[in-house]
């Protein structure tokens, strides 16, 4: 949250100088408040996993959020009950009519074939394209990343020699972003993918800034200009546990998978996982929601604009 100072202390220029946020008297005085109206549209298998992860972190700040579930019309999740989607998520065509302050569109496990094969593809574009008038910040993880980077901007994904498994150290690039405000020098983050963005592709585009990246895991945060969609590579909202599910899955299933780097103490896969991301994955995600979200959203969401082409990168 921000901090209430008066208009005219000496201090206000050097925090905003500083990239701090600071909230006037005049500002605190008018500021309308409601709760924050979320989108999820939640394209991981695990579907409930991903629920509680998600709902874990958004619900670790002290703004009220009304948390909706979106699903995809085609496509039929094959891991999660029927009776499940339908008690609690919606379909693209029953919130099309609505805006939302803010959205979270999740990876898939699709991202080894390409953009265009992938059975709902066709839905997703729709949906992207909805979400540059109807959403204030979309914030995409993973594959979601990758697809919303190659919708909005025509960036590519490759394919990694070996599956990119672990917890990996990153820094801040960009060292003036409020998404990373808070963050130590070095932080770690869970990535488990197949597929990676250049570097060089995401710094052609004059309206995209890198964030943060890794010298291992490569580039890990990307953002447009105010912050009106974030792009995040790795998956810091992963529960402890999450990446032992997987290389067990997959061990089982006799595929090629080494240990998770940087989880387990010694790579011994017979120790529990040290968790090494969980603050900084909170604190990512209360910056999300205060800073891109509460502080810059329309109190009327009727007065959604078109994304900005232009604007300072946060």
């Amino acid at each position: 949250m921000p901090i209430r100072i008066p208009n005219d202390l000496p201090a206000t220029k050097t925090l905003l100088d500083e990239n701090i946020f600071v909230m006037t008297e005049t500002r605190a005085m008018t500021q309308d408040i409601r709760p924050l109206d979320l989108l999820i549209l939640n394209l991981m298998p695990t579907k409930i996993d991903t629920e509680t992860q998600l709902a874990r972190l958004l619900g670790n700040t002290p703004l009220q959020v009304n948390m909706e579930l979106m699903q995809m019309s085609t496509h039929e999740s094959k891991n999660t009950s029927s009776e499940h989607m339908l008690a609690f998520y919606k379909t693209f065509d029953q919130v099309q009519h609505r805006k939302f302050d803010g959205m979270i569109i999740t990876g898939a496990p699709v991202e080894q074939m390409p953009f265009e094969e992938v059975d709902y593809w066709p839905e997703l574009c729709e949906i992207f394209e909805w979400t540059t008038t109807n959403v204030h910040s979309t914030f995409h993880i993973c594959w979601g990343a990758q697809a919303g980077l190659y919708y909005h901007y025509g960036i590519q994904k490759h394919q990694l020699p070996e599956k990119m498994f672990g917890v990996f150290p990153h820094t801040v690039d960009y060292k003036r972003s409020i998404l990373f405000r808070g963050f130590d020098d070095t932080f770690m983050v869970p990535h488990s993918r197949h597929t990676t963005i250049d570097r060089a592709d995401v710094e052609r585009v004059p309206s995209l800034r890198v964030l943060a990246s890794s010298q291992e895991a490569g580039v890990y945060a990307v953002s447009s200009r105010q912050g009106r969609r974030v792009f995040i590579m790795g998956h810091s909202e992963y529960d402890p546990g999450t990446l032992d599910k997987e290389y067990r899955r997959d061990k089982a299933a006799g595929l090629p998978i080494a240990p998770p780097k940087n989880y387990f103490p010694n790579d011994d896969d017979t120790q529990p996982p040290l968790v090494s991301w969980r603050a900084h994955a909170n604190l990512l995600y209360s910056n999300w929601l205060n800073y891109f979200v509460y502080q810059t959203t329309p109190y009327d969401l009727k007065n959604l604009s078109q994304q900005p082409s232009s604007g300072e990168f946060q």
